[in-house]
Parts: C-alpha cells; sequence; structure tokens
C-alpha cells in the first residue's frame, strides 16, 4: 500500500468514526464500558467541522457555540460533506475532559484534563501533581481507545448495515 492510499483511507476512516461518534452521542447518551466495566460517556458538543468536495472544490463548515446544535453541520451531512474534526466530551462520574478529534491523522487537540490541585501540603511529593495529570491524560486516551475498538468491531463486523441504516434516519430528523 503506497503513502499516498494509506492517507486516504485514514481519513476516510477517521471521517466515518467521528461521524459515528456523534451519532452515538446523540442516539445512545454516548455510553460506553471498559472491559472491566467501568462506564464513561463520550459526547459531541460545541464544535464540527465537516468537509466536502476535492481540490479547489473543498468546501469546509465550522459549526460552533456553547450547546449549539450543529444544524449546519448536520445539513452538511446531509449533502454529503464529513465530519472533519469534534470536539468532544468524555465523562466518569463527576470528572470530564474535553479535546478536539482530528479525522485526518487521529491527533488530539487541546485536550482539557479535569483540574489537579496545585496548592501542596508540607512534606508532599512534590511529582505527585505531574504523575496525576500524566494519569488523566492516560485515563483519557484509555477511554477514546475503548470507544474507537467499538467503532472498529461494528465497522468490520457483520452489523455495519444496519448501523448505518440507524445513522442514515438519525441525520434525516
Amino acid at each position: 500500500m503506497d503513502l499516498e492510499h494509506a492517507e486516504t483511507v485514514s481519513l476516510a476512516l477517521g471521517q466515518e468514526f467521528l461521524t459515528w461518534l456523534w451519532f452515538a452521542s446523540e442516539t445512545s447518551s454516548g455510553l460506553f464500558r471498559t472491559k472491566e466495566g467501568e462506564a464513561f460517556s463520550v459526547t459531541v458538543e460545541q464544535k464540527v467541522s465537516v468537509q466536502g468536495g476535492e481540490g479547489e472544490a473543498k468546501e469546509t463548515a465550522v459549526c460552533s457555540g456553547p450547546m449549539a446544535e450543529l444544524r449546519e453541520a448536520r445539513l452538511g451531512l446531509r449533502n454529503g460533506k464529513k465530519v472533519y474534526k469534534a470536539k468532544v466530551r468524555v465523562e466518569r462520574d463527576e470528572i470530564s475532559w474535553q479535546v478536539l478529534l482530528d479525522a485526518a491523522n487521529f491527533t488530539l487537540q487541546g485536550l482539557k484534563t479535569p483540574k489537579v490541585e496545585m496548592k501542596m501540603e508540607e512534606g508532599e511529593d512534590p511529582d505527585g501533581r505531574i504523575l496525576e495529570k500524566i494519569y488523566l491524560l492516560e485515563k483519557c486516551m484509555d477511554y477514546l481507545d475503548v470507544v474507537y475498538a467499538r467503532f472498529l468491531d461494528l465497522r468490520f463486523g457483520p452489523k455495519w448495515q444496519e448501523e448505518t441504516a440507524h445513522l442514515r434516519r438519525w441525520l434525516e430528523n
């Protein structure tokens, strides 16, 4: 497989993932579970970029705003555009992370972790705060890995046609 073809396949898979994630976040409250049974949710919110066309005819629409309904982005999907970037919120119990996911190269941009208390008590290990921050970063990545694995199981499994039929009905509403 040449590099250009690999990039095209990666972009298409990334766009399908972000579209499916948006669908899952609205139709099933974005609820997921780790293999250990830990429940968490992932929701698409505040910012979605859709893109369509190729070369000089490529069009991008960015819809954003606090708790936006993202109607224009959904209209773009109905008209053949694909989700290019999406801001998601990952939540578990009372803590949450926010991150912008990029379909083109699967990067995480602007990852915001739950706030870590920086005030130290006397005798406390100064590395503790850094280690806690690293733990929170890794936890978010673990949750996103679970969601992506779920998508891949669906995408390359026998239920994908059924899932896309549900997705089309979601888009039409």
